[in-house]
């Protein structure tokens, strides 16, 4: 017996073996209505089928977009490579130091009135981000550009070679680019560097406009003609070029001085933490993927984070950092003593700062120092007092608002 007939009665009223009234008539609509069914259910699968694949092809191609906005350095990989037996040994498995440079490229739209593109990149802001092994807090430490460092021969982007000179700690990117910042980094501090970010003015401008600005607080007005920079005291919410002015002016901010001028970069990057840490960002699919965007495009890294996966296993453990654990300082030191307008290391407070960081301890901060103590150095212990187990350092927290 066929399907279409499986709804005819066997006999009926009018006679045995004999179809009733009306019986024919009801066992062809019974058919056609199950071959109807079948051709919708046959339609509705082929339609989820290409939805679904539909979507796919979009996640794919949106991974893929992001994916390879990400810039591969590989020239730093290979240089890095060639000394590897000089490097530093990571102590602490799991704990993971990355450094973050903010390269002073003029390129871009409206990125001339920092300067003249003459084709040369200078680290504006250096970084050591230290990400304890347990997730459970993150350690910023500002390394500034005018401290005097020893820096190592380096590749220059032609091929040729420097000699090692003691000079400001920002030529070394200017004379080998990430590489030569990075083996600069690491014979200071004896700290091995697993993971390096590039970002230029372009790329940080675009991330502050896809989260459409990031909040500070002001204690005073701004007016900086050579930045473009007019803001109102008090809480303030900044777009792209004004955040770059903001992190960036000299004159018109504070005291002029490059501490002032960190301790600012550090409570903006603060703010921006916990921007982007807020569910407006992460649960909205409609800002977090111009943030991503955004954030991807601006970004030069090692091989290893130069892709969305690599980027995901590196962040993923940082979401359920408290924001208050989120820290930040800057690298003890003083004035250097052959120039006042340069730096130099305050030891042994930055030895014991290197200390912990290379050994995964924790890092205690503080409120700044008093004026005459020297920025980021450890609080001075009492005479006869038991040994410390924590030095404390002058710094920060993500959590702190400077209008309360």
């Amino acid at each position: 017996m066929s399907d279409d007939d499986a709804g005819a009665p066997s006999d009926g009223v009018g006679g045995q073996g004999a179809p009733g009234p009306g019986a024919g008539a009801s066992a062809t609509g019974n058919g056609l209505r199950r071959r109807r069914r079948r051709r919708l259910l046959r339609c509705a699968g082929t339609v989820v089928a290409v939805l679904a694949a539909g979507a796919v092809g979009v996640g794919w191609a949106v991974y893929a977009k992001l994916d390879g906005n990400i810039t591969s350095d590989e020239a730093a990989a290979a240089e890095l490579a060639r000394y590897e037996k000089e490097r530093p040994t990571s102590l602490v498995r799991g704990a993971q130091n990355v450094l973050l440079i903010g390269s002073d490229s003029r390129s871009g739209d409206g990125n001339e009135r920092y300067g003249r593109d003459d084709g040369t990149e200078r680290s504006d802001t250096t970084i050591l981000l230290h990400l304890a092994a347990g997730r459970d807090s993150a350690t910023a430490v500002s390394l500034p550009r005018d401290l005097m460092v020893d820096v190592p021969d380096c590749r220059r982007p032609d091929g040729s070679r420097t000699e090692p000179a003691f000079a400001q700690f920002n030529y070394a990117f200017e004379a080998g680019g990430s590489a030569c910042t990075i083996r600069t980094v690491e014979k200071l501090t004896g700290i091995r560097v697993d993971h390096h970010v590039v970002v230029d003015f372009q790329g940080f401008k675009e991330l502050v406009d896809a989260l459409d600005g990031v909040e500070v607080c002001l204690r005073e007005p701004v007016d900086d003609k050579d930045a473009k920079l007019r803001l109102p005291a008090g809480r303030v919410t900044l777009d792209g070029e004004q955040a770059l002015g903001y992190v960036r002016a000299r004159k018109s901010l504070g005291d002029g001085s490059d501490t002032d001028r960190m301790d600012r970069q550090q409570r903006f990057l603060g703010a921006l933490v916990n921007k982007v840490q807020s569910n407006d960002v992460l649960l909205n699919p409609m800002k977090l993927y111009p943030v991503l965007d955004a954030a991807t495009s601006s970004l030069t890294t090692d091989p290893d984070l130069a892709s969305l996966r690599g980027l995901y296993d590196l962040v993923r453990g940082l979401r359920g950092i408290p924001t208050e654990r989120v820290q930040f300082l800057t690298v003890p030191r003083e004035s250097y003593a052959g120039d006042a307008n340069r730096d130099q290391l305050v030891e042994p407070d930055a030895e014991k700062l290197f200390t912990r960081l290379r050994t995964d301890e924790p890092v205690v901060i503080a409120a700044a120092s008093e004026p005459d103590t020297p920025t980021g150095s450890g609080t001075p212990r009492e005479p006869g007092a038991a040994d410390s187990p924590a030095p404390t350092f002058s710094g920060n927290t993500a959590a702190e608002d400077i209008c309360e």
